[in-house]
């Protein structure tokens, strides 16, 4: 591989690492361990890498990375959806280019120019996932419509179906006007919108005037009226309980509708008088079903208003019908109040149109039926979600659960394997094929939502209904890592379906992360201009700078990440201290001409058993935020440890003795490289080979990092812990005394006389790091007071531990600017004081507060004490 070059260069070995990685089958499951497996939430192939994509398959990678390295058999399965609506409308947009219509190029040649384009274009987003340094095992590469995927959707259609929890009937379902289909829940997006609230007078027939001769509706969509077939009230409101069974004319058509008494009314929201419109509304829809109503639909498929209305409104689009609508009402006397109203409007994920709840036939899985299984494995933790507050989210949705409308009006996706005979529509056949029994048959032409060949992904993809090797070996899968905004639309169908279908939870752990936003908290969309292209932030900096980065954000309990460039500036700050301070070890044993083994030495300096002690609690806390998935504190940690503990301090200390220091400054790097790995693993390699591949260290036990073993506490050498804990004293001495040096404004290169007073044992361990305070802290002298001694005049004081620290600084700095500065740290402090001993004199604080929050304000009352005592007699000191 040869030398190390003097900067890191992430472009210069990306590529090729990955490259490498792939074609030799790193990403692939080995060994015996225990099984280890999860699916990536398929992107769409018509998708470009996200940050929130970027998000999430860090934290993924994060997770497999480390399980293969603790000797798990790993499988991570990739593969993309084909994005039903999304791929028809490109394709779409392309053959508009050429003057062409999917309609008249046919629907055989139409799919085949939708395979052709994902031939083409569909590896895009995959290729920025291997940008990202994702180790997911390509050959095994899924589509939601390979032959194997489409086998196991109509598999589950069938089953579905034979089983009676999938039918055919009307319902109200999203409908999109311009895409001219259905559309499930999770493909409606709302926005708040600033609207109108119109209320419309209903005349009583046979009432006398002026005597309750109307009854007066609100509705937010008045183009509906068309399609009332009975105003409700609740049967208990004394305003309207004489007129049910009564009927009203309804506006500009005349025609007559009953009033019908319902519980679902609320008499105290508007009029109490609600309009029932069964076909353009779910809950009409379901009042309708009560009373007997026949739903009424009053527009086509592309939104225009149909032949139920009459002229003029009659072949107007709904828009345009509504605000002549409203004239005519008004004109005719029969419009009341209109106010301003503000609603949550849908509208379709691709084209942005306003949806149209619409009445349509349609295919429906029987969630209703399927729910109970699915409440049950998440309450009795056979499934456990992580964060736990989620499970409410999941219960409230499965709990009131809709049926599933799973049939969409396009061309591209698995089409529905129903055939209906031309002499019998209603003796359907449920078959792949056409059936052959000498009827004409022609077959359902609308395709399956998207989503229904997601649900059974994390089985689809083993090889179900298939008795697979990767079913036996990997299915029910360990865990699924995605985002909270697809918990109820994606999660709960593949629990469902994995309990109906494999009789199997499709896997025990659920981490839901948050959504990444921009760095004031705000969505990232295009309209607003705020959105970070994750392929730019690698460009700028590296991958590993970027993955860092996302992994530090991800802070426990899933809450939303505020992303911003500065973040991954600083991570790729850090990828460069690790590449140089590996670079200087490795130098350093080349200009030695030493060879060390990949072992722990046995520590001999003091600073030796400090570095292994603070090696072994940053091993604890990196497993710990590994189980409990707080990847946030574990890239504190790591950071912590190699940039302050490794290259600030004990780089530093060993300078000394460099040829002494060197076996176990080695083991630090690279057992930092280890545990870094999962977080940047190109770095971590590169550095990883560049070492093995020199030659001076020997017994490094495999060619990539990612195939080692992962650290542990067993394998390091015993340290002295109170040795440690001596020379962690040291550091914080050297610390503070750096701090006065600052602040006190000492040029770096001017030594300073330090006196020390305290406990003679710890005054003891501090001189026999003289000279390391000496090189480190630019101490001239260092000498001892006793109790009795005066506090040194002209000193800048400070307390570490047990000790106290007068730093000679009077005869180097501007004394009246050393003054300014006590002052106003003296003011600072008195504030500070007099705010803590008013809320420790306060009843009200006293007997709420917990005892040991208690005790703990009253010693921070206490140290403040002692620092205004020390400040106030340093600024004495310089009278």
């Amino acid at each position: 591989m040869g030398e190390m070059q003097k900067t890191y260069a992430p472009h210069d070995i990306e590529a090729r690492q990955y490259q490498d990685w792939e074609s030799k089958g790193h990403f692939q499951p080995k060994g015996d361990g225990q099984p280890f497996s999860i699916v990536i939430p398929p992107p769409n192939v018509t998708g470009a890498l996200h940050l929130g994509h970027a998000l999430e398959q860090t934290l993924i990678d994060v997770l497999v990375r480390t399980r293969r390295m603790k000797g798990d058999k790993v499988l991570w399965l990739p593969g993309t959806d084909h994005a039903g609506i999304a791929t028809q409308n490109v394709v779409e947009r392309e053959l508009a280019k050429t003057g062409q219509t999917r309609h008249e190029l046919g629907r055989e040649a139409f799919i085949e120019r939708v395979w052709e384009w994902k031939e083409e274009y569909g590896n895009r987003i995959t290729n920025q996932m291997r940008r990202l340094g994702i180790s997911i095992d390509w050959s095994r590469e899924r589509f939601t419509m390979d032959a194997g995927c489409e086998e196991a959707v109509y598999q589950t259609f069938a089953s579905l179906h034979e089983r009676g929890l999938l039918y055919r009937g009307a319902y109200i379902i999203n409908w999109c006007p311009r895409c001219t289909t259905a559309l499930s829940d999770i493909e409606v997006e709302h926005e708040e919108a600033q609207g109108s609230m119109w209320q419309i007078r209903y005349r009583v027939v046979g009432a006398s005037p002026g005597f309750g001769d109307y009854v007066t509706v609100a509705t937010t969509r008045p183009e509906t009226m068309f399609g009332d077939q009975a105003v409700a009230v609740h049967p208990e409101d004394e305003r309207y309980a004489h007129l049910i069974g009564k009927f009203l004319e309804l506006p500009i058509t005349g025609r007559r509708i009953p009033i019908v008494g319902d519980t679902a009314v609320d008499p105290t929201f508007g009029t109490g008088a609600v309009k029932v419109t069964p076909a353009h509304d779910p809950n009409d829809f379901e009042i309708g079903q009560r009373h007997g109503l026949s739903p009424l639909l009053v527009m086509d498929i592309h939104g225009v208003m149909n032949d139920e209305v009459p002229a003029p409104f009659r072949g107007m689009d709904r828009m345009a019908c509504r605000k002549a609508l409203v004239a005519a009402l008004e004109a005719s006397g029969n419009l009341g109040e209109t106010k301003p109203h503000t609603l949550s409007r849908g509208h379709c994920y691709r084209c942005k149109t306003v949806i149209e709840p619409y009445l349509s036939k349609q295919w429906f899985v029987k969630m209703s039926a399927l729910a109970k299984d699915a409440i049950d494995v998440v309450a009795d933790k056979t499934i456990e979600f992580v964060p736990a507050r989620y499970e409410k989210l999941y219960f409230d949705w499965m709990e009131n659960i809709r049926e599933w409308c799973v049939s969409r009006q396009i061309w591209w996706g698995h089409r529905i394997p129903v055939w209906y005979p031309e002499d019998a529509p209603e003796d359907y056949v449920v078959s792949r094929d056409m059936p052959q029994d000498g009827r004409v048959y022609t077959q359902d032409p609308d395709v399956l939502d998207t989503w229904f060949s997601s649900a059974i992904w994390p089985f689809s993809t083993m090889g179900w209904p298939e008795k697979t090797a990767d079913m036996a070996d990997f299915y029910p899968t360990t865990m699924l890592v995605t985002g909270y905004d697809i918990l109820t639309f994606w999660v709960s169908r593949m629990v469902t379906m994995g309990l109906a279908l494999t009789e199997k939870a499709p896997f025990s752990t659920v981490y839901i992360h948050g959504l990444v936003r921009d760095s004031q908290g705000k969505k990232m969309s295009k309209s607003t201009g705020n959105v970070v292209d994750p392929l730019e932030m690698i460009d700028r900096y590296g991958a590993d700078a970027l993955r860092f980065a996302l992994a530090s954000l991800a802070t426990l309990g899933g809450q939303d990440i505020r992303f911003s460039e500065e973040k991954v500036e600083t991570s790729r700050n850090f990828a460069n201290k690790i590449w140089n301070a590996s670079r200087f070890v490795l130098m350093t044993l080349d200009q030695l001409e030493l060879t060390v083994d990949f072992a722990w030495p046995e520590p001999v300096a003091a600073a030796d058993h400090w570095l292994l002690g603070r090696f072994a609690e940053t091993l604890k806390t990196v497993e710990h935020c590994f189980e409990q998935y707080n990847f946030a504190l574990a890239t504190e940690s790591l950071w912590d440890f190699f940039w302050n503990v490794t290259c600030d301090w004990y780089l530093e200390v060993s300078k000394q003795d460099k040829a002494g220091s060197l076996p176990l400054l080695v083991m630090a790097v690279l057992k930092s490289v280890q545990l870094l790995h999962p977080y940047m693993p190109f770095i971590t390699d590169e550095i990883w080979q560049l070492f093995r591949d020199s030659g001076r260290v020997t017994g490094m036990p495999t060619e990539s990092v990612m195939m080692s073993a992962w650290p542990t506490l067993a394998e390091m050498s015993a340290f002295d812990a109170g040795v440690a804990t001596r020379f962690a004293a040291m550091t914080d001495v050297i610390r503070e005394i750096r701090y006065l040096r600052q602040q006190a404004n000492i040029a770096p290169g001017v030594a300073v006389p330090v006196s020390i007073q305290g406990p003679a044992e710890a005054v003891a361990d501090l001189q026999t790091a003289t000279d390391i305070l000496t090189r480190l802290a630019k101490v001239s002298t260092l000498s001892v007071l006793t109790a009795e001694d005066a506090i040194p005049s002209g000193a800048s004081a400070a307390a570490v531990g047990s000790l106290s620290l007068y730093l000679h600084i009077g005869d180097v700095i501007d004394k009246g600017a050393e003054v300014k500065r006590l002052t106003k740290e003296i003011e600072r402090l008195e504030a500070a004081i007099v705010t803590l001993k008013t809320r420790l004199s306060d009843p009200g604080f006293l007997g709420k507060a917990p005892a040991a929050v208690v005790d703990k304000n009253k010693a921070q009352l206490a140290q403040w004490e002692d620092e205004l005592t020390a400040f106030s007699a340093q600024r004495a000191s310089f009278a």
